[in-house]
């Protein structure tokens, strides 16, 4: 094989950006062959490639090697499973699955063909600014992390975007709202950095800014099994907003905020300083350094293209699919601990929030109202 066939199922927002540059040629060794959506005049604009509109009827055409799924969340896993039964490379969007369950066995089928490439897009790992945050914490910079704070409640959303598809918001076509949708690249950075909390309570408002069914409103406490403790907060309905990063540890605070990473670094670890200082005030002298990075690359054509590397030339993959479990636990497990009002310990029982999750979709009563909206440019979303 000298290049890989690309599909693209669902061509919404993300299905189209990925296109676009895949078009644009901005990935070696890579052709775009064929797309689908249930939506033909998301379709008109591809007319080179063969159209579909049925995902499963696209991976069993013969006319892909791999695929990007960039469906509605609960199609991620019953594609995914059919693309690798097919033997088939999937490249998955965030979230890998609606919920853990459904991951559980989307990862149950991608075990037995390991010779399948399978990836996640999670661009974060390899922006520059998120990779001196994690050489910092890997080195040993940092000390011991004790505090972790993600204030992101940028995400302002109006009515016309809940209203522009019939799945967004909703329990059944989404399984969440802002944890889910907004958050999983922070939620995966986070656990990226930081490692899996060990236990979690959240407090989550359901539609407290919109008309809508699954929460836009939360803060969450977390702690980890050596006694860090950390809040992530987030929101659809405020502006301005912030989004501020903040990784303490024993030797120092490093900022994640405007662009700028600013590490204030003790010259001392400050509990051992603490245990041997003479005085009750005393404190460690600090360094105030601002941290350089390169902007950040085309990061979705960039792990495409770690993609299409892997599948060629057995390249590793810089995000490997399996990992995109971590950041539907804490989607899930924030939200449950809040439905429950109970603080819930990790790793989390996969059945009892699926069972949940599917008592909230037979009772639910919410009458969505779809409104088309067009023209907008949704890259402008896009955080870091």
């Amino acid at each position: 094989m000298k290049n890989v066939r690309l599909g693209i199922i669902g061509m919404g927002n993300m299905g189209k950006h990925h296109a676009d540059y895949l078009l644009a040629g901005k990935v070696a060794r890579a052709e775009l062959t064929a797309v689908c959506s249930t939506s033909p005049a998301k379709l008109e604009k591809y007319k080179a490639a063969q159209i579909f509109d049925d995902g499963e009827k696209l991976i069993r055409s013969g006319a892909v090697d791999a695929v990007v799924i960039a469906t509605p969340h609960y199609q991620h896993t019953t594609l995914g499973i059919a693309a690798l039964e097919a033997g088939v490379h999937v490249m998955v969007e965030k979230p890998i699955s609606a919920h853990k369950a459904d991951a559980e066995r989307l990862l149950a089928v991608r075990r037995k063909h390991p010779k399948l490439v399978f990836g996640a897009m999670f661009q974060f790992r390899i922006e520059p600014r998120y990779l001196k945050l994690k050489k910092l914490i890997d080195d040993g910079e940092l000390g011991d992390i004790v505090r972790v704070n993600w204030i992101i409640t940028d995400w302002y959303r109006t009515e016309a975007y809940y209203a522009s598809g019939g799945w967004r918001a909703t329990w059944k076509g989404e399984g969440g709202g802002v944890l889910l949708n907004q958050c999983l690249h922070q939620l995966d950075t986070l656990q990226w950095l930081c490692g899996m909390p060990a236990r979690v309570r959240g407090f989550c408002q359901i539609g407290r800014y919109h008309n809508i069914e699954v929460e836009d409103n939360v803060s969450i406490f977390m702690e980890w099994k050596n006694g860090a403790t950390g809040v992530f907060v987030s929101s659809t309905g405020e502006t301005p907003g912030t989004n501020r990063f903040e990784i303490v540890g024993t030797r120092g605070k490093i900022v994640l905020e405007n662009n700028k990473l600013t590490f204030t670094r003790n010259d001392a670890d400050m509990i051992q300083f603490s245990k041997n200082a003479k005085t009750g005030f005393a404190k460690p002298e600090v360094w105030n350094v601002e941290i350089p990075f390169a902007d950040a690359p085309a990061t979705h054509a960039a792990l495409m293209q770690n993609f299409v590397d892997a599948i060629l030339d057995g390249a590793p993959l810089l995000v490997p699919g399996e990992e995109g479990i971590h950041s539907v636990e804490l989607a899930n497990v924030m939200l449950y601990s809040s439905l429950i009002n109970q603080t819930v310990e990790l790793p989390m029982d996969s059945a009892a929030f699926e069972t949940k999750l599917q008592r909230l979709i037979a009772e639910s009563k919410f009458q969505k109202k779809v409104v088309e909206v067009s023209g907008e440019d949704f890259t402008k979303s896009f955080h870091r």
